[in-house]
């Protein structure tokens, strides 16, 4: 008999409890340009909360106009994973959110500098105060951003109501995908409530998978993983057939079939969450 408490898997809860006015000062600085230095970025400019988290693109760009390094991850459900970022540079949001800031290609700014900045807006003194009894500085900056991505859950998915009982949330096909996605190995790396995030793994292990480096990476969340393409750290992959096969052959050293690659993405299709009452959504090319 079917016990979700014996699933390699467990569902997304609801997110944590939040001062509300924190809440909306982080909503606020997510999407205020003078978090850059020019005034022409926002966290939202990569990370499109009103569609999938992260963006469309293979690579986002830099302030310069270069492509970024890695491909974006999508900040819906970082806060469950237990390293951020494709190498697992940062143990906390308020860390990455702070290197985000101080990175020449992203912000080219300092928290420091941003809080002095919004400390001459009164309607930006009057909501920290609110939230903070004071007005803008770094800790209560990066406070209030970490408290805002926190709240970035996507509960609610198929899979999850699945998980929690509601045998018909999932179609004989993604069951099958599912099992095949437990037995063939996927899930020894892709497990925990965030199906993935929780570990570090070298890629191409038995055959060449995408950019040979970073070497090793963080392995990245498949929650709402239909929603974002394109796929791995370099943006490689354009579809989720394309890159469940190129993991079977370079992960797992298996030849999936046809039949295979359409069951598992089948089920990774019911990995999409909800957030705010909406499905989460593909971002705009």
């Amino acid at each position: 008999m079917f016990s979700a408490n014996q699933e390699p898997i467990t569902p997304i809860p609801l997110p944590p409890a939040a001062d509300p006015q924190k809440l909306a000062l982080g909503k606020r600085l997510f999407e205020d340009p003078r978090l850059s230095q020019d005034g022409t970025r926002t966290c939202i400019s990569c990370h499109n909360t009103r569609a999938n988290g992260a963006s469309g693109n293979r690579l986002d760009t830099g302030r310069d106009g270069s492509p970024l390094p890695l491909n974006t991850l999508s900040v819906f459900n970082a806060a469950l994973s237990f390293r951020l970022s494709w190498q697992g540079s940062f143990r906390t949001l308020e860390s990455q959110a702070e290197a985000s800031l101080e990175s020449p290609a992203v912000m080219a700014t300092n928290a420091n500098d941003v809080a002095a900045r919004l400390a001459d807006d009164p309607e930006m003194v009057r909501q920290f105060t609110a939230a903070y009894g004071h007005g803008p500085d770094r800790t209560s900056l990066l406070d209030a951003i970490a408290t805002y991505e926190r709240s970035l859950l996507t509960p609610g998915s198929r899979f999850d109501r699945w998980l929690n009982g509601e045998t018909t949330a999932l179609t004989a096909e993604e069951q099958d995908g599912y099992r095949l996605f437990k037995t063939l190995g996927c899930a020894s790396c892709h497990q925990g409530v965030n199906i993935g995030g929780n570990l570090f793994q070298r890629h191409g292990i038995f055959a060449p998978l995408a950019a040979p480096n970073p070497e090793i990476l963080r392995v990245p969340s498949l929650r709402n993983v239909a929603m974002t393409p394109p796929y791995f750290h370099d943006g490689s992959a354009a579809t989720l057939e394309d890159a469940v096969r190129r993991m079977g052959r370079a992960q797992l050293d298996r030849t999936l079939s046809g039949q295979q690659v359409q069951a598992i993405v089948a089920y990774l299709r019911s990995l999409t969450g909800r957030y705010q009452g909406r499905a989460v959504a593909q971002a705009p090319p």
